[in-house]
């Protein structure tokens, strides 16, 4: 990030107090019936039910280039870091997948599982739930020994729609699958691309949690809300 483009991400930010140790960019947002926390680790914290949300994981997706020949260092590893990290600062005892927790069949390799039941067996009583996206159909379900349940897109949980691709439907919900990011544009003409959160009628579309997953900018509208992640914040872009 330029000095500029960080000086115009910084000009918009918005200070939030209160919140609890290591989340103090986290920003509330009201769904629906929902007081949520939008955090900068790309992530969605329910306080009330306990429950942290994610989407698009597309764990292995390094491992189906490497399929390929194509040498990718190990993403997996550091995404499920990030995760326990947010799962000790939150205290969470749920977590939710909004889709693609598997890039794809060529990514269940032997490595990437075994990273990933280590890290389940480091969170036993952690409940872990799939809305299954595009690349589980495809990919396939989890091993039952990572102790996931698999749900069919949407779910619903206090009245909130559990998605993974955005619905046209005028109803709360949360979704993944757009991988969305903003683009920002200074007075020098400098700009930066940043991942966000995005409001669309009353569909929270969470960016993607993958540190390997390229971001899509999106079109939006003068009724959308975009909610830009820079230098640990969550800032509404206005």
């Amino acid at each position: 990030m330029t000095s500029e483009a960080a000086g115009l991400a910084a000009s918009r930010l918005r200070s939030v107090k209160g919140m609890p140790a290591g989340m103090s960019g986290a920003l509330p947002l009201q769904l629906g019936p929902a007081e949520l926390m939008l955090l900068a680790e790309r992530a969605v914290w329910w306080p009330e039910r306990d429950t942290l949300f994610i989407a698009d994981t597309h764990f292995g997706k390094e491992a189906a280039f490497r399929s390929r020949s194509i040498p990718i260092p190990d993403q997996t590893g550091d995404d499920l870091s990030r995760l326990s990290v947010l799962l000790q600062q939150t205290s969470a005892q749920r977590l939710t997948i909004l889709g693609d927790l598997i890039h794809s069949r060529s990514g269940r390799s032997g490595r990437v599982f075994a990273q990933i039941a280590d890290w389940r067996a480091q969170h036993e009583s952690l409940e872990i739930t799939l809305v299954r996206g595009n690349h589980d159909q495809s990919a396939g379900d989890p091993p039952t020994d990572w102790k996931i349940r698999c749900v069919d897109d949407p779910a619903v949980e206090q009245g909130i729609f559990l998605r993974h691709v955005p619905s046209a439907d005028d109803l709360p919900a949360m979704a993944g699958h757009l991988h969305p990011v903003i683009q920002l544009t200074g007075p020098a003409r400098d700009s930066v691309r940043l991942r966000c959160f995005l409001l669309q009628q009353k569909t929270l579309v969470l960016p993607a949690f993958s540190s390997f997953v390229d971001g899509k900018k999106l079109r939006t509208s003068a009724q959308d809300r975009v909610f830009a992640i820079a230098e640990g914040v969550v800032f509404e872009v206005t």
